[in-house]
């Protein structure tokens, strides 16, 4: 069994993305489990600079100290895996040529934060898919039948969603990330994830795909995001704080990690921590289930 931090490579890690992996780390030493590397590049190709940003992340993870086990897994070397896992499902398989404006303005799409799908193609004829076929290469969708599934977050407790017909493979016939994470973790062993909270409500249709393709749902913690000083959510293109760049204003990653672990409350103020100590007090419940809103260039 084992936990994970699965980045992206589209830029260098910021104090939130190490955060979250600080958590993940700790979760899964705290429990006795591996810990995983997974770089999630389906689009690897389109990626600018993506093996050197990779570099930089394992880097400030291996910085920090954040140990981990076995060999580091890339998404963009899976394809055939996730072909494999596809045709496990493929009862429940159809092909959709809604676009995502399409889906938006659908009068019958439900209203929220994920996109819903409203089922346009769900019930087409041979005759309509052959002819939508002619136009434009379809995406894959999955029948969830609008299945209620809920799932229990070591932090912010019980949430559940209706799952609607996501998209398992793309247009352009890249597997969605959904899919994949979901498919990626079941053959891992991964019963531990770690992430942000804004992945919460992605929690219930993730859940509902891995009982689908015969894997037992993950525990799962979603940890609270990280906002900069003028309140705006840290975003990966806010590169003034990433670990690299704080180090070279003069912040060590001692103090780097002392602040982190004072803001998840494992610390007190102006306390210096090691990991060590951090996994023997280890928590999920004294973590704050509020974002920290931090301006780290006050650490120098």
């Amino acid at each position: 069994m084992s936990g994970r931090f699965a980045p992206t490579p589209t830029s260098d890690l910021h104090i939130g993305n190490l955060r979250t992996a600080l958590v993940a780390w700790l979760m899964a030493r705290s429990t006795s489990r591996d810990f995983l590397i997974r770089i999630e590049d389906l689009d690897g190709p389109r990626m600018k600079d993506a093996d050197q940003i990779t570099c930089n992340q394992l880097r400030d993870l291996t910085d920090l100290g954040l140990t981990h086990d076995g060999p580091i897994l890339r998404q963009q070397d899976r394809s055939l895996v996730y072909e494999q896992a596809l045709s496990r499902l493929e009862p429940l398989i159809y092909e959709c040529y809604c676009s995502r404006k399409d889906i938006l303005e659908a009068s019958t799409a439900p209203h929220g934060t994920l996109p819903r799908y409203p089922g346009t193609c769900r019930n087409l004829s041979t005759h309509e898919r052959t002819a939508l076929r002619r136009e434009r290469p379809p995406a894959l969708r999955i029948n969830a039948s609008s299945t209620v599934v809920g799932v229990t977050d070591l932090l912010h407790g019980h949430h559940s969603d209706e799952v609607d017909d996501f998209v398992v493979r793309r247009a352009d016939g890249v597997f969605s990330y959904t899919f994949a994470v979901v498919v990626d973790d079941g053959l891992q062993f991964v019963d531990q994830v770690v992430r942000g909270d804004d992945l919460l409500e992605s929690a219930p249709r993730q859940a509902w795909l891995a009982t689908q393709l015969g894997f037992t749902p993950p525990e799962y913690l979603h940890v609270p995001l990280v906002y900069s000083g003028d309140g705006t959510r840290m975003a990966k293109r806010d590169k003034a704080v990433s670990l690299g760049r704080l180090r070279k204003k003069g912040i060590s990653t001692q103090v780097i990690l002392n602040h982190l672990a004072q803001s998840l409350n494992l610390a007190t103020e102006d306390e210096s921590v090691g990991l060590d100590q951090l996994v023997d007090r280890f928590d999920p419940v004294v973590l704050p289930k509020e974002p920290w809103l931090v301006d780290p260039m006050t650490w120098a």
